[in-house]
């Protein structure tokens, strides 16, 4: 195993938080092995102390975007043929239609699905993305790279990514073995892996089971379950600062106890400014009642909108916002990245509080990993921007199956009745929420949640051997 060079393919900064503050450097670095980032993101690896290759604004074949995009409709329209079940269908996004250069794109995506809605026709399509992305500049820079370099492996972080296609490719035309990892839990029922390797590193079982029954091309020997590193750092307690430390820093009370509302984008839930306040309100009518309670809010990290102003200020007796700690260090929405300080802001975010509330996140993970409850909001408002929009559609999403038992959360069906729960979840021991709630998470990520940067290396090692 030593001197085994493996590069570490970084095409955006979801793998910065997974792979790079984490310790999975640190695990593969004892395991002998050698190991390089090959980054595409604006951050600098080097002040974490780790080998890196630049990769500077990769950019795609014009023609690749279209490919993508009919790809995805017309993986989702077999998902809906395979499964007969129009869910599918919620994972569309409407194409931008705001002048008629727009107008012409989509006309244009319209037409490659016209031409190539059937398996035969995705093939079709796959083809089409290889054969323009092996004509680009980044594809012979990755070929100069990898024939300087000769890494043994290059394993990609995020499946969905397709400046990462011409990396991808170059290392398979130099016969150097490829794989990539299943960044997230809902992933595969959107028809969002554009990334072809040799390997796939998944979850779970579960997820394995997922990308069979999507992708059946892909044979078993193929898949690696590993876990995800991103629940890692929750099983360290160093990360953990004193109580009185963290509420100092961010203006908490020590008298009281903190619940914690975690929001979403704007897409997942417009109504979130509402049910901060619906929170925000049962917890005033809660102390008024005896209790001594405040809300600390975590907005989604990407979204530095205003709709939550009048509510923060309205409450700012009760709520405290703690932003999580992204920084911005370049001029496109890509650039918008996570910090390692964050992911400790998060740890304690979690450990100082009582449970969480948002909707249908995967926040119920980070939180049973601390043996603490969630909270999924349950009820429609009206919203005269977003009017076909409903919390039925969320939890109508495939990946919300994978749920073993409705009572793995709490769940909040109307603002009259959070009062009561809060109460509930505060004066009795809710081990039974936190037990089928672990059940959940054991069925989602592969177990002991700490041990999966050693499992990935373990599996990258297996690659190896092969």
């Amino acid at each position: 195993m030593q001197h085994q060079k493996i590069f570490i393919l970084l095409p955006d900064g979801i793998g910065l938080k997974n792979f790079a503050f984490t310790n999975f450097h640190k695990i593969g670095s004892e395991k002998g092995f050698d190991i390089t980032f090959w980054n595409a993101t604006p951050f600098n690896l080097e002040t974490l102390g780790f080998n890196e290759i630049k990769i500077d604004k990769p950019k795609t074949h014009p023609l690749t975007d279209f490919y993508k995009k009919a790809q995805i409709q017309i993986e989702l329209n077999l998902n809906i043929k395979r499964a007969k079940n129009k869910i599918y269908d919620s994972y569309r996004f409407p194409f931008s239609k705001r002048n008629l250069k727009e107008v012409i794109k989509v006309g244009i995506v319209y037409w490659i699905i016209f031409w190539n809605n059937s398996s035969k026709g995705i093939n079709r399509i796959k083809n089409k993305i290889k054969l323009h992305e092996r004509k680009t500049k980044l594809y012979f820079d990755s070929l100069a790279t990898l024939q300087e370099e000769k890494p043994t492996v290059v394993f990609c972080t995020n499946q969905r990514i397709t400046s990462a296609v011409s990396s991808i490719l170059a290392a398979q035309d130099l016969g150097i073995p490829t794989a990539t990892f299943i960044f997230s839990w809902d992933n595969l029922p959107k028809g969002t892996k554009i990334i072809e390797t040799d390997f796939y590193f998944v979850w779970s079982e579960h997820m394995k089971k997922e990308l069979q029954y999507y992708y059946p091309y892909i044979n078993e020997n193929q898949i690696f379950i590993t876990g995800t590193p991103q629940f890692e750092p929750h099983f360290d307690e160093q990360f953990i600062v004193s109580m009185e430390t963290f509420f100092k820093e961010y203006c908490l009370d020590l008298s009281k106890k903190y619940i914690c509302f975690s929001g979403d984008d704007v897409t997942t839930s417009p109504n979130d400014p509402q049910y901060l306040l619906d929170v925000a309100k049962a917890v005033e009518k809660l102390n008024l009642k005896g209790e001594n309670l405040g809300v600390i809010f975590r907005r989604c990290p990407v979204d530095f909108s205003s709709r939550y102003d009048t509510v923060l200020e309205e409450y700012k007796d009760i709520i405290v916002s703690i932003n999580p700690k992204w920084k911005n260090i370049g001029d496109t929405w890509n650039a918008i990245l996570p910090t390692k300080e964050d992911l400790i802001l998060q740890m304690n975010t979690i450990f100082y509080s009582e449970f969480v509330i948002n909707l249908g996140s995967s926040m119920v993970f980070d939180f049973v990993s601390f043996k603490k409850p969630c909270a999924f909001i349950n009820y429609d408002v009206v919203n005269k921007e977003f009017p076909n929009w409903s919390v039925r559609k969320i939890y109508n999403f495939v990946h919300f199956r994978s749920m073993p038992t409705k009572d793995s959360v709490i769940w909040l069906n109307s603002p009259e009745e959070i009062e009561s729960i809060i109460e509930s979840l505060l004066n009795s021991n809710e081990t039974k929420i936190v037990h089928d709630a672990q059940k959940w998470f054991d069925i989602i990520n592969q177990h002991p949640p700490e041990n999966a940067s050693e499992r990935i290396w373990n599996a990258i090692d297996s690659i190896l051997k092969k």
